[in-house]
C-alpha cells in the first residue's frame, strides 16, 4: 500500500472581499474628523489581499449605543445599499484592497480609554482575531499597562498628521499584533 499525503485542512474563505462588504462600510460618520488606515500583513511581511476588518467604537461622548437602522437596502434586491450617511453607527466593515490596505473614516472615540475594537477575518484563519486600535496611550488602561513596551506598541496607532493615523495588523511574526482572547 502506498502512503498518501494528508488531506489539507480547510479554511473559511477567501470570500470576505465580495460577500460581506457594503458601500460606505469604512465611513462611520458623515462629518468624519478622523482617518485611520493601514495594511494587513502575513507572517512573512507580505500584504494579505483578501482580508476583511470589522470595527466597533464609541462616539466622542463615550456612548456605545450607535444608531441602529442607518443602513439602506435596495428595495428590489434587498441587498445592502450602504449607510444613509446621517447617523454615527459605531460600526464599520472594510475589505482590504489588492495591496492589503484599508481605511476607516470616523469620529474620535470617547470615554475613559478611547479605542477602536477590530475583528480580523483573513485567509488561513479558522477563527477571526480581535484586537484594538489605541490612538494614544492612557495611564490606567489595564490592557496596555499589562503588556511589555514592544508588545504594547502593536496596539498604538502612529499619528501621521492631524486627524490621520496609521495602524498595521501583523498576523504573525516578530511584529505580530496583540490579539485578544474572549473565549
Amino acid at each position: 500500500m502506498t502512503p498518501l499525503d494528508p488531506t489539507p485542512s480547510q479554511t473559511v474563505g477567501p470570500f470576505y472581499g465580495y460577500a460581506l462588504p457594503f458601500p460606505g462600510g469604512g465611513d462611520l460618520a458623515a462629518e468624519a474628523a478622523l482617518t485611520v488606515h493601514g495594511y494587513v500583513y502575513d507572517g512573512d511581511g507580505a500584504p494579505v489581499p483578501d482580508a476583511l476588518l470589522e470595527f466597533w467604537q464609541s462616539d466622542p461622548s463615550g456612548s456605545l449605543r450607535g444608531a441602529p437602522g442607518s443602513m439602506r437596502r435596495d428595495p428590489v434586491t434587498g441587498a445592502v445599499a450602504g449607510r444613509h450617511g446621517l447617523d454615527f453607527t459605531g460600526f464599520g466593515r472594510v475589505a482590504v484592497d489588492a495591496d492589503g490596505h484599508w481605511a476607516l473614516r470616523t469620529l474620535p472615540p470617547g470615554g475613559a480609554t478611547p479605542y477602536i475594537s477590530v475583528c480580523v477575518f483573513a485567509r488561513g484563519l479558522l477563527h477571526h482575531l480581535y484586537t484594538r486600535i489605541y490612538l494614544a496611550e492612557r495611564a490606567g488602561d489595564r490592557l496596555l499597562g499589562g503588556l511589555e513596551p514592544e508588545r504594547r506598541a502593536t496596539l498604538l496607532a502612529a499619528g501621521e498628521r492631524p486627524g490621520v493615523y496609521r495602524f498595521d495588523v501583523h498576523l504573525q511574526g516578530p511584529k505580530e499584533t496583540v490579539f485578544l482572547d474572549f473565549g
